[in-house]
């Protein structure tokens, strides 16, 4: 819950409309404005404060206890200016906070953290427990001194700034270590327990063996990512309330697939009691993984731990048709997230200062599509985070067709839409596919043809509103000439056709003419064109296609 406190009334108008913007989000501190401030410390994760930065630094600073458990504040001026993260930036979020809070007032974000002013990922924003010599090892970085990444567990980590040798180190791994001078130790959740338990085993039993394994097998339980079990024993009390008090998923699985998983110590006591010969060890393995603790036993439970390699992670994201404000904030995040981006090199140079420092960029030029795909999923596979980039919506004629076709259920695999280059001319035309609508590439390269005349001839039949991708280049100039001559067969000379070329982009052009006038010379590959249906109008100097209702008054 984020508390938000206000004295005056322009800072309570700015704290009403967060309110109402985060309805469920937010709780409103009304009052004395030192008592509102205690009492939201108290009772919320978050706090956004509508005072003078002086005012709320002498108001919470003596409430602050430890940065890893105080809420996040954020100071909004009572213009909404500026919203400034003035306590816990990462681990209160107090900074994530302030960009939201920008973006619903329109104030400025102003984040003064280190690593954030400078793209930098910082260590404790990582997502993983993280120990040692945080500020040391973040410093180095941030000074540019060389910092080794030595890990022991492969893990999609952001781009980090690391060399190969360097005085300070950043270590990835799920052993019991301390860290040493000058290191700083994350802690991916590498570890997986299976546990199984005879009816009403005591939780401290239960928890004891767990915490047991991990210790005699030198594993740290801050890399302990779900207890295992069988479906059987969801319900289990001793089993649930370990899971509770590591602070951990139970996830569970049916006998009959455990049943199928090789195990090296298999019972007839579990077949028996469920269904099958192993619970620790089968449901520990049973998503893969290397077997670190067979079978160990108490009086009334069971457990195993395996270590599950860190699976890679490929973004495949669309970059909207060019226009910075038409990238999406998950297409950046996710931009900033990847420690390799793969794309064609005038992709690459569109956002290349969206990339934080450390991202390794893997470029090519046009008709290598094939070869980066295979690439970006390589990259994943070897465990990376890894960012592919294709322009519009990369689901649409771009690089989600060719990187899925090479992956397989390995690596993770995140699509990010974008705006394509349809949707971005539409606009830019009126409304003209407000109905049923299709869109084309001519583009014979991939596609026979022959193929390609059947679908523009089955929408011309259909009365569909067409775009063509990919229209005409230099050495393909018949193909619109001959689409345009199909849909001429089933639609009036005075058609409208919108023609856009180089859609939200500094050198955009449009224009609004008719299947009849149309010249085909005018377009090129940085075109789209779309045709109307039999409804499509022009109204306006704009292109309209009705919805489609009944009560839709034919246009005058």
């Amino acid at each position: 819950m984020i508390g938000l406190v206000s004295a005056t009334v322009a800072g309570a108008a700015a704290r009403d409309r967060l309110a109402a913007a985060w309805p469920e989000r937010t709780r409103v501190y009304d009052g004395p404005v030192g008592d509102a401030v205690r009492r939201a410390f108290a009772e919320c994760e978050q706090l956004v404060c509508f005072l003078a930065t002086g005012a709320v630094v002498r108001l919470v600073a003596p409430l602050l206890d430890d940065k890893r458990t105080d809420p996040g504040v954020v100071c909004v001026d009572e213009a909404g200016r500026f919203a400034v993260p003035l306590v816990g930036g990462h681990g209160g979020g107090a900074n994530d906070l302030a960009r939201a809070v920008g973006e619903v007032l329109g104030a400025e974000p102003v984040v003064t953290t280190a690593t954030d002013a400078v793209g930098l990922a910082g260590l404790d924003t990582l997502g993983l427990p993280v120990e040692g010599d945080i500020a040391g090892v973040s410093r180095a970085l941030l000074d540019g001194e060389p910092v080794a990444l030595r890990a022991e567990v492969a893990w999609p980590l952001p781009p980090l700034p690391v060399a190969d040798e360097g005085a300070y180190v950043i270590r990835v791994t799920d052993r019991l270590v301390e860290p040493a001078a000058r290191e700083a130790v994350l802690r991916p959740p590498s570890l997986v327990v299976g546990v199984g338990a005879s009816r009403n085993a005591p939780a401290d039993e239960v928890l004891g063996l767990v915490e047991g394994a991990l210790r005699d097998a030198g594993l740290s339980p801050a890399s302990l990512a779900e207890i295992a079990t069988v479906d059987a024993k969801a319900g289990e009390p001793g089993i649930v309330a370990a899971a509770e008090r590591l602070g951990v998923p139970l996830v569970t699985y049916p006998a009959e697939e455990l049943a199928r998983v090789d195990v090296p110590n298999p019972s007839d006591a579990p077949l028996a009691a469920v269904g099958t010969p192993s619970v620790a060890e089968a449901s520990a393995l049973v998503r893969g993984g290397e077997l670190l603790v067979p079978k160990r036993k108490s009086a009334m439970a069971t457990c195993a731990v395996v270590r599950r390699p860190g699976r890679g992670r490929l973004a495949v994201v669309g970059l909207g048709p060019g226009a910075r404000d038409l990238l999406t904030p998950r297409a950046k995040a996710e931009l900033r997230r990847a420690s390799v981006l793969v794309g064609l090199d005038q992709y690459v140079d569109q956002i290349r200062d969206l990339l934080r420092p450390g991202t390794r960029i893997l470029e090519s030029g046009l008709g290598a599509e094939e070869e980066r795909a295979r690439t970006a999923v390589a990259e994943a596979r070897r465990g990376r985070a890894v960012a592919l980039i294709g322009s519009g919506d990369a689901g649409v004629y771009a690089m989600a067709s060719p990187a899925l076709a090479e992956a397989s259920d390995d690596i993770d695999v995140i699509g990010v839409p974008g705006v394509t280059a349809a949707l971005a001319a539409g606009a830019i035309l009126g409304a003209p596919l407000g109905h049923d609508h299709v869109s084309i590439s001519l583009s014979d390269l991939h596609t026979p043809w022959e193929v390609i005349e059947r679908r523009v001839r089955a929408a011309a039949e259909a009365d569909i509103v067409v775009t063509f991708y990919n229209p005409r280049s230099r050495g393909r100039d018949w193909q619109l000439p001959k689409a345009l001559a199909i849909l001429a067969g089933h639609r009036e000379p005075t058609t409208p056709v919108g023609v856009v070329r180089n859609a939200s982009r500094a050198d955009e052009s449009s224009r609004l003419t008719t299947l009849a006038a149309l010249d085909p010379a005018t377009v090129d590959m940085m075109t789209v064109v779309t045709v109307g249906n039999t409804a499509t109008r022009e109204i306006a100097g704009r292109m309209v296609t009705p919805r489609g209702y009944r009560w839709q008054e034919e246009p005058k």
